[in-house]
């Protein structure tokens, strides 16, 4: 039984992940290497919450008592006791692999390692770790107290007891799952990310401007924003990092990420985190 949980990464993700495991009554330690992601983390969270009372989605107690079962922590060490721990660092594969090994060796026998992981394959994860059974995906949509959906992957070695008890907490945090096989992009971003190579590679062949393209595609096939500006969102770096799984692990020509969607990450037009992107924030 789950009750205590990790968090590894106080960004965007690792942020939300521990405020939705804290809000359903989880203790929860968020790891960070940077004492101020840790602070900027638990702003975030106490504004998120604030944000879910005013809008009488949660009662006004429920912020105190979720702040008080957060602790933040720079020692990974500090892991050592959890039943899950989950990884939402950067989508770097290398580093992802890095953590993974230290993870390992600090979580209790017999405790879940699970990434947040978009596209980067569970089972590789998976083999770099002496419980390949006890690793799994779970990638949360952002902004993850809004968003309902986890998509659950199962590596290769997967056990059905830890994908058991995964699903259970997907359910205890009211959230839906949507499982997954091990395969590059899994279910979400297999679909959206060459939706949004497309709405770039129509942009960079002058079919139409960057407003008509995400209006068509708005009240066309009534999406709540346009691709282009759901790519600012998400961030034009990580488009591309997950384009390149998609195309690296595919080795399909229909993934090849748009020349344009290169240069602009080349110049630093990472969306709206930098200011600029195919609009400008």
């Amino acid at each position: 039984m789950v009750q205590t949980v990790g968090v590894l990464g106080a960004g965007q993700m690792g942020n939300g992940i521990a405020h939705v495991f804290a809000q359903f009554g989880y203790d929860v330690l968020l790891f960070d290497i940077a004492q101020q992601q840790l602070d900027k983390a638990v702003a975030t969270i106490r504004q998120n919450l604030e944000r879910q009372a005013k809008k009488g989605a949660i009662p006004e107690a429920l912020i105190a008592q979720t702040l008080g079962r957060i602790t933040t922590t720079q020692a990974m060490s500090d892991l050592a006791g959890v039943d899950i721990a989950i990884e939402a660092v950067t989508e770097h594969e290398p580093l992802k692999l890095e953590i993974f090994r230290k993870l390992d060796e600090t979580v209790k026998e017999g405790g879940i390692l699970a990434s947040n992981t978009s596209s980067i394959p569970i089972t590789k994860i998976a083999s770099v770790t002496k419980r390949p059974d006890k690793v799994i995906g779970m990638h949360f949509m952002n902004p993850v107290p809004v968003m309902k959906l986890v998509e659950v992957i199962r590596g290769h070695a997967t056990s059905d007891e830890t994908f058991r008890v995964t699903a259970e907490l997907v359910a205890k945090l009211e959230k839906e799952m949507a499982v997954s096989q091990d395969y590059p992009g899994f279910i979400v971003n297999r679909v959206l990310i060459p939706m949004i190579n497309e709405a770039i590679f129509a942009l960079y062949e002058g079919i139409a401007t960057a407003e008509d393209i995400d209006k068509g595609m708005k009240l066309g096939t009534n999406q709540p924003m346009g691709p282009l500006t759901l790519a600012d969102f998400i961030g034009l770096d990580t488009v591309l990092a997950i384009a390149n799984v998609l195309y690296d692990g595919f080795k399909d020509s229909k993934y090849r990420p748009c020349p344009l969607l290169v240069k602009m990450v080349n110049a630093g037009y990472l969306g709206k985190k930098s200011g600029k992107g195919f609009y400008n924030y």
